[in-house]
């Protein structure tokens, strides 16, 4: 008996995208000897994406979508769609929609799902068609992340994975609000192996994620998996109290000594701003954690579903 597997794919503008992505994955699944599912979760494209994927749909039998209300964010989009796959499928690979995932990669993760690993995750290799800053960046994401964290991440991990079905079901009972997949994946556990791949170039349209979005994302991930950055403000602050209480003291004792009165306006109005800067980053940290609590508090759904003809 064949087994069923679901392919996961969040879509956020992605129309121009569609036709040539199924194309592609049509060519890779036709030579596997398994049942496949391929989920489109459109989240709240302003183009034509939903209109295409329906008309698609009329077409090819094994093509599905789902429409949420509006748009939830990349990684809401991505737990609607496990959320669903996972109810008649024995694995799920989640990719992206711009082709920058290969789908030429799917049968070596499915090879290595049946030698027994629960997740078959990938790690992006460094490459010319990625800016050098986004390189950098990465790396410097990941490299805090494994300092911040009780949980180590592999440089260069995306959301371009299989998961068995056991996992995808421990995943679904999350309800964190605020989502970072990829830790989420790692923190879980069970038997993971890494393949590595070279990206593609996006086919059509451009990235979704700004620097701001970057930058969010990455705070999301650290404050998910890490209550550190909190220890780090408490001992920045004890640090520059203990600091300010020996200068303090050494120029007091300068100013006895030589006869040298204690005067400077421009020092002072420094000190204050830099303290001043120092508490309201403090407070920022606090602040983001406080944030996610009350978030959280509110017990609202991640994503909501406007359409679909999954089955």
């Amino acid at each position: 008996m064949k087994k069923n597997i679901t392919i996961v794919i969040p879509s956020y503008n992605e129309e121009s995208n569609i036709e040539k992505l199924l194309e592609s994955l049509n060519e890779v699944i036709a030579s596997l000897d398994y049942n496949f599912k391929i989920l489109f979760v459109d989240d709240g494209s302003r183009d034509g994406t939903i209109r295409k994927l329906k008309s698609l749909a009329r077409e090819q039998q094994n093509l599905f979508y789902i429409e949420l209300s509006r748009n939830f964010g990349h990684q809401n989009a991505l737990k609607a769609g496990i959320d669903y796959a996972k109810l008649n499928s024995d694995a799920v690979i989640s990719m992206d929609g711009d082709l920058q995932h290969p789908p030429a990669l799917l049968p070596e993760l499915i090879a290595k799902w049946e030698e027994g690993y629960d997740v078959v995750y990938t790690v992006r290799a460094e490459t010319e068609s990625l800016s050098y800053f986004k390189n950098k960046t990465s790396k410097w994401f990941y490299s805090l992340m494994n300092k911040l964290s009780e949980i180590k991440f592999e440089p260069g991990t995306a959301d371009f994975r299989l998961i068995d079905k056991r996992v995808a079901e421990v995943f679904s009972d999350f309800t964190e609000n605020e989502l970072f997949i990829r830790g989420i994946i790692n923190w879980v556990g069970f038997s993971q192996y890494a393949v590595d791949y070279m990206p593609q170039d996006r086919y059509s349209g451009k990235s979704k994620y700004t620097l701001s979005k970057m930058i969010r994302f990455a705070i999301q991930g650290i404050t998910s998996f890490s209550t550190r950055p909190l220890y780090f403000a408490v001992f920045l602050g004890l640090g520059l109290s203990i600091f300010s209480i020996i200068f303090f003291s050494i120029y007091v004792g300068y100013s006895l000594y030589f006869g040298h009165p204690i005067s400077g306006w421009a020092s002072v109005i420094t000190a204050i701003v830099f303290f001043g800067c120092l508490n309201l980053i403090i407070l920022g940290i606090i602040g983001i954690y406080i944030g996610k609590l009350f978030m959280q508090s509110k017990g609202r759904p991640n994503y909501l579903i406007k359409n679909t003809n999954y089955q």
